[in-house]
Order: C-alpha cells, then structure tokens, then sequence
C-alpha cells in the first residue's frame, strides 16, 4: 500500500508544531494527544493500528496494537482524514520543547529506527512496528531498552526530539553518543553499547555507565536534550514536600551552591 502523499509546514522554532494539508479524502495518522487544531471537514477517529493494511483483520490489529504497546505507546491511533472537496490542514505539536524532523520515507529506503517515543504523525499507510535489539548488552544498557519503534513505508513521517536536532551521515567511521541522545538511524547502521571509559571515569565523570556506539554507513539524527536528562533537572530542583527546594534557605544549601557555582 502506498502512503498518502501529504504537505506539510514546520511551525516555530524551539516549541514546534508541524502543519498538514491533506486533500479531499487524504488522510494522517498520529499519536493520541498529540492534535494541536484542525480545520473544518477534517474527520478523526480513534483506531487500533496504523491502518496500513486495509485487510489486516480483527487478529491483525490486536497483534499490531499490542506491538505499540510494548513500546509504552497507546493501544490505539487518531486518523485524521479530509472528508471535504478543498484542501484543509490538521496540525500536531510535540509534548515537550524541542524539534520536529520530518522524514521522507521514500528517500531513506523505507525503513527508520527512532526510540521508544518520538513518533509523532505520519501520512497514511505508514507501518509502525517493533525492532528488538539482537545484542543482550545492548538491549539492558543502550537507554531503549530490547524494543525501538520501526517506521516503514514510502511516505512523510514526522518525529520529535528535545533541544536541537543534529543529523550525520556516517561513512565508515564510528560514532559515540549519550545513549538518551540517539533519536534515530537508518537501519544500514549498526548500533551496540561500550563501556564509558575506566571504572573511575562511569562513576565519577558524569556520562553514565555505558555510550551507544553507531558505526558503518547512513544516516543518524542526534538530540541535544533528551526528555530524561530535562525531568531529571526539573525533579531535583522541584520544591519538596514541604513547600521549598531540597537545601534552599538552609546553611548546607548555601554551600552547597556556592561550590556548583550558583
């Protein structure tokens, strides 16, 4: 089944959300949630699946809605379809600052790996399935656990990242990355996991225990703040129970802001 073929407009810059037009009859898939508005004649409904096989069956979209929900996704997906005779736009924004990066399919041989919840929409006919890590180490400690989401088709998919987006082209060499930083590759890529240095360096110097390695050939889109490094910043500087900041106002607290610098 080929994709629905959809334009689209990227809105804003660090809190984006991304614009598509659809024809009569055309139709967009997307993440529950996610809708920020759309016009008149645009219809949604709530579906299990992706919709990309017309004759999948009742057994078919359990099988690929529970899929989904082995990535912590939900059981069931908004289309989003025109039903009108002039051109209308739906639009879609991520659940958290950052950037969306939009993907033709087409172009990368139709097939993407992203993490467990970037996905945000995608034209019509898009499969989403899984991908379990084959390596053990790297299914325990590459930072997505054993399942990436995979994205087939020949169509627009749109994903979403926090902070700035960088994407490199790998042409033989070997690349290594935080491992919440990695937002998607090509499946040309291979992906393990490395220890982080020398046991003095994993616990004292602030990169974690272990960094994804992505080496070989295609493309790689990097984040520069994941979702997991921001909450953790958030929670720690979240009042406590009591109503003030773990340390604020208190002698310790005072030094303890003076030696970080604050």
């Amino acid at each position: 089944m080929r994709c629905h073929e959809v334009d689209y407009t990227i809105v804003g810059d660090d809190m984006q959300m991304v614009q598509v037009e659809l024809d009569p009859g055309e139709t967009v898939i997307a993440e529950a949630g996610a809708m920020n508005y759309m016009e008149q004649d645009i219809q949604f409904e709530a579906r299990m699946g992706d919709g990309s096989q017309a004759d999948q069956g009742l057994m078919g979209k359990l099988l690929s809605a529970g899929k989904r929900v082995l990535t912590g996704e939900s059981l069931f997906m908004t289309h989003f379809t025109n039903q009108g005779s002039a051109k209308r736009h739906v639009a879609f924004a991520a659940p958290y600052p950052g950037k969306i990066v939009p993907m033709d399919l087409g172009k990368l041989g139709g097939d993407i790996l992203c993490q467990k919840d970037s996905f945000l929409c995608a034209a019509h006919g898009t499969q989403l399935g899984i991908a379990f890590q084959r390596r053990l180490g790297t299914g325990f400690f590459g930072g997505e656990g054993f399942i990436l989401q995979r994205l087939q088709g020949d169509g627009m998919v749109f994903v979403h990242a926090g902070g700035t987006i960088v994407e490199r082209q790998l042409q033989g060499e070997t690349l290594r990355v935080d491992t919440g930083c990695l937002v998607a590759f090509e499946p040309s890529v291979d992906y393990n996991i490395e220890r982080a240095g020398n046991l003095k360096s994993m616990f004292f110097g602030g990169e974690g225990l272990f960094l994804a390695t992505l080496s070989g050939y295609g493309k790689v889109w990097l984040q520069s703040l994941p979702f997991s490094r921001l909450a953790d910043r958030i929670i720690a500087h979240a009042p406590s129970a009591g109503g003030s900041a773990k340390g604020e106002g208190s002698v310790l607290g005072g030094i303890g802001r003076m030696l970080d610098g604050r």
